[in-house]
């Protein structure tokens, strides 16, 4: 898979993408959480959507392989703008977005300004929401947005990050935190963690009842960091939205339960060939 991984310059920008497949394009974003890359976060789903798609899974700025991106505002209208400058660069007038967490709040925000570049929202957990009945911020988000303060990033608080984004821990290897531990404590990542860069836009108050892009919601019933009550409020304003929820499954639905979301996902996404 790593050797379809490349270098592109977006902008000025030096951005990391793996592009793999054919077929109507599929960007792939992840998460916001310390030494997150795109395929740490997909590592268990290019290859089966792979096969009836061109799948670009995509280091976001100031994660992995990518470069920090200037710009001041809202995170998602400053990441989104980055996404729409690597479509342009890869002359891809449109394409359809899977978007964890930090990605999926992305993509909202994508299909709410620029509806003609959305084709299909596959959304896990999106930040940006409302939660119902839930207290925020989060267990954990808030051990998210803390990892780089007080004494300063350890590998026993990135444990307890990872630990919780599943509902089961054992599905995280020694492999997984020593990656996502050598990404997230590189030069500069605290300066640059777009989380702590950018002010967190609030989704909900856009206008969702704008956005016309079929949109597949997939939860995990035991979300610790963005919980199933988030759900509802999208459920209800955006017109095509329908929702999955997983049970004993966590934030990261793509890597608990891959073989269903595998499956799922590229039924929905096939859903718009032809």
């Amino acid at each position: 898979m790593n050797t379809q991984s490349r270098t592109v310059e977006v902008s000025g920008c030096r951005a990391q993408i793996t592009d793999v497949g054919s077929g109507k394009p599929v960007l792939m974003l992840h998460g916001g959480g310390p030494g997150a890359t795109g395929l740490s976060n997909f590592a268990r789903n290019v290859s089966d959507l792979s096969r009836d798609h061109r799948v670009i899974v995509v280091d976001l700025p100031g994660f992995g392989g990518t470069d920090p991106w200037p710009g001041e505002g809202g995170l998602f209208r400053c990441m989104g703008l980055f996404v729409e400058a690597l479509l342009d660069h890869l002359e891809l007038d449109c394409a359809s977005i899977i978007g964890n967490s930090m990605g999926g709040g992305i993509g909202i925000d994508m299909a709410i300004r620029v509806p003609e570049r959305i084709d299909r929202l596959v959304l896990m957990g999106p930040a940006g929401g409302l939660t119902v009945s839930t207290p925020m911020p989060t267990e954990g988000l808030l051990r998210m947005v803390t990892f780089y303060g007080g004494d300063g990033p350890s590998e026993a608080k990135l444990r307890t990050i990872l630990e919780s984004l599943v509902h089961d821990p054992a599905q995280l290897s020694e492999v997984t935190f020593a990656e996502r531990y050598a990404d997230a404590t590189k030069p500069d990542r605290a300066k640059n963690y777009a989380p702590l860069k950018y002010h967190i836009e609030e989704l909900w108050r856009e206008k969702l009842t704008d956005i016309q892009a079929p949109t597949l919601l997939l939860w995990g019933r035991e979300d610790r960091v963005i919980p199933l009550d988030a759900a509802y409020t999208y459920l209800r304003l955006m017109p095509r939205a329908e929702l999955h929820v997983f049970p004993n499954c966590g934030h990261w639905v793509q890597w608990e339960r891959a073989v269903e979301f595998n499956a799922l996902v590229r039924h929905f996404l096939n859903l718009g060939e032809g």
